[in-house]
């Protein structure tokens, strides 16, 4: 298990940790007529719509460990387990709910917390049937998404802007280590699969901001 400070990230890490939240379409089974034609697709060039740092000062809530993640505009409500980074260096994915769950990065802040709280979660799932994220390339700035945590708080987020990059040039400190604010930003697969190298050209990152 490679050592990472709370709110740093050594940027190998970084690149591996997004490598995950991928589907599996590699490993296909039989296709139904309702299966999905394609994964969806999504555009490299990041949509800047309002800023994603607030003024300080900087807006907290106490903050317990998240238990659910909620995103009425895709019909979203999953369970929200903890992961960390594996001994293979790479951002654990949710395992008791490995489709329809989520998973926080631990080692992090939690949502509500300064910094950037980071959830991730499978676009898909074997023979490339929709997992949790399918739909969150549909999110449009101005949703809101909301975090209930262990204790029963919910906390209000809203979506400021969402972004595709190319793994390799993902801005990573943006997505993992920005602490000028109060932040959320969910991580998943987008573009195009590669079979040759089990993952997706892009990685869709829905950037939010804490509602005070």
């Amino acid at each position: 298990m490679r050592s990472i400070a709370k709110f740093f990230i050594c940027p190998i890490v970084l690149l591996l940790l997004l490598l995950t939240g991928c589907g599996t379409a590699a490993q296909t089974t039989t296709a139904s007529t309702t299966r999905p034609t394609a994964i969806p697709q999504s555009s490299p060039t990041a949509t800047k719509v309002v800023p994603t740092f607030i003024a300080s000062p900087v807006v907290t809530v106490s903050a317990a460990v998240p238990a659910h993640l909620i995103i009425p505009s895709i019909n979203v409500d999953s369970p929200v387990e903890n992961v960390n980074i594996q001994s293979n260096g790479d951002l654990g994915t949710p395992q008791q709910n490995q489709w329809e769950g989520v998973g926080w990065y631990s080692n992090g802040p939690r949502p509500g917390e300064a910094g950037s709280a980071v959830i991730d979660g499978h676009l898909d799932r074997p023979g490339g049937y929709p997992a949790i994220f399918w739909d969150l390339r549909k999110v449009q700035v101005g949703d809101a998404i909301m975090v209930v945590d262990a204790k029963g708080k919910t906390l209000h987020f809203r979506v400021t802007r969402t972004a595709s990059y190319p793994p390799q040039a993902a801005p990573l400190q943006e997505i993992f280590g920005d602490a000028g604010g109060t932040y959320l930003n969910l991580i998943t697969c987008a573009g195009t699969w590669i079979p040759s190298q089990k993952q997706t050209t892009l990685r869709l990152v829905v950037y939010t901001t804490l509602v005070p």
